[in-house]
């Protein structure tokens, strides 16, 4: 008799009315039966390895739903050495993780695969360091997680030989600038921001200012550098980049500051990510300046809220539940030590909205901060 055969005779492992009178918890089984495949079919679409078509996989997930399978991790774990759970370590502080929606976007991608791959995410913060050091080796010890996501890459960033050495499986949100055992999914940033300094450029501005995130952070640093080249191959000197921790106090901080230059202000101001953009224009039309006729504004992830505000937000969109998705795809794979290569997402495009307009004949000078 086959597997599916005995399974299908025991009713409380096939869904039917156990020995108690109810329901017993749909089964692997199950779900073969009601999307017309095979067990190992099942097993192989629900672990997303390859030799599923994805008219398949679709099939599969769909029967789980309608079955409300889950998979049981406790029985999984004690039957291999895994913990069927990966980390994600976030090196920032408390306020900009609740307040950047890159952060829930991203989680939302990857706990779409976790869903119906019978994974948990286990998330923490810690300040860059010893702390942060000493969190990867608290996960690694007796396998709280089988593999991490290496998030904000650093220069020479340190976690990529101490996550090698832990033995954990691992991919990097970009590229690191040194060698890595791991595969990469990353996104050109660096080309929506020379999208929005091109975009400015046609627009006759010449003084052109970005309001960065953290030079230590490699795409901090990378968007740093490509709006410096882009404003430079624009023929246009750019104005210096004030850097900032990403959060949306720092960016009306560094925004007050190029306000207070007077005449000598710039008349665009390039952000690099949405919630420092949000904060600016808040900074500015306090200062008594309109948005987009005295200055123009540009944001990086095209966050929803940027959409509704007045004037709403040109953005650079990035797919940030895509890239979750994607880096959580590969991560399973590369723990089932199949070939797993870097994922290059989509470019970024330039999502023109109403904060950009022609530079002003002669910048107005901001009013005086409010105390």
């Amino acid at each position: 008799m086959t597997e599916d055969a005995r399974q299908a005779g025991h009713p409380e492992q096939s869904g039917r009315a156990g020995h108690s009178g109810q329901a017993a918890r749909p089964t692997i089984t199950d779900v073969a039966r009601r999307a017309g495949v095979s067990k190992s079919l099942v097993s192989f679409a629900l672990n997303d390895r390859p030799g599923v078509s994805a008219e398949t996989r679709d099939r599969i997930l769909a029967a789980a739903r309608e079955l409300g399978w889950t998979p049981s991790l406790r029985a999984r774990s004690l039957s291999v050495d895994r913990s069927y759970a990966l980390g994600l370590v976030i090196g920032r502080s408390v306020d900009v993780i609740a307040a950047d929606p890159f952060f829930h976007a991203f989680i939302a991608g990857v706990e779409s695969e976790f869903s119906t791959a019978g994974q948990v995410l286990v998330l923490t913060r810690a300040t860059p360091g010893r702390e942060e050091a000493a969190t990867y080796r608290g996960l690694a010890a007796d396998k709280r997680v089988d593999g991490v996501f290496l998030t904000d890459l650093r220069a020479d960033d340190d976690r990529i030989r101490l996550v090698s050495e832990l033995g954990l499986a691992a991919v990097t949100l970009g590229r690191p600038d040194i060698p890595s055992p791991f595969p990469s999914v990353s996104v050109d940033d660096g080309r929506g921001i020379r999208a929005a300094v091109d975009h400015l450029i046609a627009l006759g501005h010449r003084r052109i200012a970005h309001v960065a995130g953290p030079s230590n952070m490699l795409h901090g640093r990378r968007r740093a550098e490509a709006f410096a080249a882009a404003a430079r191959a624009g023929g246009v000197e750019p104005m210096a980049a004030v850097e900032t921790d990403f959060s949306a106090v720092d960016g009306a901080r560094a925004t007050r500051e190029l306000l207070a230059l007077g005449t000598e202000r710039p008349t665009a101001i390039v952000y690099s990510n949405d919630m420092m953009a949000l904060a600016g224009l808040a900074v500015a039309q306090r200062a008594g300046l309109r948005v987009p006729l005295d200055l123009s504004i540009t944001g990086f992830d095209n966050t929803e809220l940027g959409e509704h505000t007045f004037p709403s937000i040109t953005s650079v969109a990035t797919d940030a539940a895509e890239w979750g998705a994607r880096s959580a795809r590969l991560l399973l794979a590369a723990i089932a030590e199949e070939p797993v290569g870097d994922i290059e997402l989509a470019e970024p495009r330039l999502v023109i909205r109403e904060s950009t307009a022609a530079a002003p004949a002669a910048p107005v000078a901001a009013a005086p901060p409010r105390t």
